[in-house]
């Protein structure tokens, strides 16, 4: 991020402001939307929520009057609302791509199906398409960053989200020549497998989130979607389904991150994981086997090796967004997309309680599945479904005890959906 604060003014100074699509004004997107407000060179030109309310609340905690807000599903007008300098309040999700003046779509729906729509309709109208939403990226992230190639545009990850904040570490190390052991991030909670958002009701709305994303969050899915896309994203690899999941401290990490001969908890090296006990944070363990270097990490008090620890306290979600979507435009950079080439992990689906025969499953954070963490090669093999392809038309064909992996030939799936669509284009051209 380097060099984006004068990049920014300069913009400001020049008039050629960065204006930015958002679709979905949710917790993280209201965040967002005051952060772009307190940014230099960048403007949220439009704001989309099914419920539009939701986007006119967005501007107005940002600071921005009523009476410059123009609320409209209308393209004609908005593109009107946009070159008056207005702010766009909208209801429908294909708008921002479609707008004249937009440079930037941001997703931020968390919900997978919709985030392939924004992510599609954003590359074919030339666009950058920022993912906030990791869980259709850890799908159908590869064919997404090769059409985006294909049209000239950038496709990335947040920064600021988990994946993307241990990506910088990741390249700060890899840049270095430092031999790189295990990337990972914390987690504030323990993992209850079995809640759902009427267990978690009361919680969510104290919390001020949406009881299915707190489910999804305290039932481990979504730290198994943000370890998948870290492992897309560096090609390092799950130790063992679902991670190691140990309670540790920051200064236990290189001790513990360590091959299990040498007195640590890994079968292998060049993985990733997650830690109880570290979060907000995220973290990169390396080594290397010069006694110099070793001899100035020691001096810098990185600690007695023969791993350190890198390990950034914080992650400021969707307030940190705004930065790739400048990096997109400024620079022609993503801040982080799966590798080239099959994808290096999976976000699989596990039954979440005892499930029958002709149940109907539902997806990310409800009552019936949640997702793990495995080798993209081994979720194959097993035929096991990703479980961003799951939604409420999802119908069980197999009687399922908790923690039963759910596999293609357990299903009738709803084959109907973009995000499946493009799945199997995928796994045709990518593998």
């Amino acid at each position: 991020m380097l060099n984006l604060n004068t990049k920014l003014k300069q913009l400001q100074e020049n008039g050629k402001i960065i204006k930015l699509g958002l679709v979905g004004a949710g917790q993280m997107g209201k965040g967002m939307v005051s952060q772009v407000m307190s940014m230099k060179g960048m403007t949220p030109a439009i704001v989309v929520d099914v419920n539009v309310d939701n986007a006119v609340e967005a501007y107005t905690l940002a600071g921005i009057r009523k009476e410059d807000i123009v609320v409209s599903s209308t393209l004609s007008e908005i593109n009107v609302a946009i070159e008056q300098g207005k702010f766009v309040a909208c209801p429908d999700s294909d708008i921002p791509a479609q707008c004249n003046l937009v440079d930037v779509v941001v997703d931020a729906t968390g919900v997978p199906d919709v985030g392939a729509k924004v992510a599609i309709d954003s590359i074919m109208n030339k666009k950058h398409i920022v993912m906030l939403n990791v869980e259709t990226d850890v799908v159908i992230g590869p064919i997404l960053k090769k059409l985006a190639d294909n049209a000239g545009v950038i496709y990335s990850g947040s920064a600021g989200d988990e994946p993307g904040a241990v990506k910088e570490i990741y390249d700060f190390a890899d840049a270095m020549g430092m031999d790189i052991v295990a990337i990972g991030k914390g987690k504030n909670n323990p993992v209850v497998l079995g809640c759902n958002p009427d267990t978690v009701y009361e919680q969510a709305i104290k919390s001020g989130v949406s009881p299915k994303m707190l489910t999804a969050f305290k039932d481990g899915t979504k730290t198994m979607v943000e370890m998948t896309a870290m492992a897309n994203a560096t090609g390092f690899l799950p130790d063992v389904r679902g991670g190691h999941a140990v309670c540790a401290s920051v200064n236990e990490l290189p001790g513990l991150f360590q091959l299990k001969e040498n007195g640590g908890i890994l079968n292998n090296t060049k993985i990733v994981d997650y830690v109880n006990g570290v979060a907000p944070g995220v973290f990169v363990i390396i080594t290397t086997d010069l006694p110099q270097i070793h001899h100035e990490m020691q001096y810098l008090s990185m600690g007695s090796g023969p791993n350190y620890v890198l390990f950034r306290p914080y992650h400021l979600c969707s307030l940190e967004t705004p930065l790739t979507a400048a990096r997109a435009v400024i620079y022609n950079e993503p801040s982080i997309v799966p590798l080239p080439g099959a994808p290096s992990a999976e976000t699989i689906t596990l039954a979440k309680k005892d499930l029958q025969a002709g149940d109907m499953l539902d997806g990310i954070g409800g009552y019936t599945v949640y997702g793990s963490f495995e080798k993209y090669d081994i979720a194959k093999a097993e035929k096991a479904v990703p479980l961003g392809l799951i939604t409420k038309k999802t119908k069980l064909l197999t009687p399922k005890k908790p923690g039963e992996v759910i596999t293609y030939d357990d299903i009738e799936l709803d084959k109907s959906t973009l995000i499946y669509k493009l799945r199997e284009l995928q796994e045709t051209i990518i593998g």
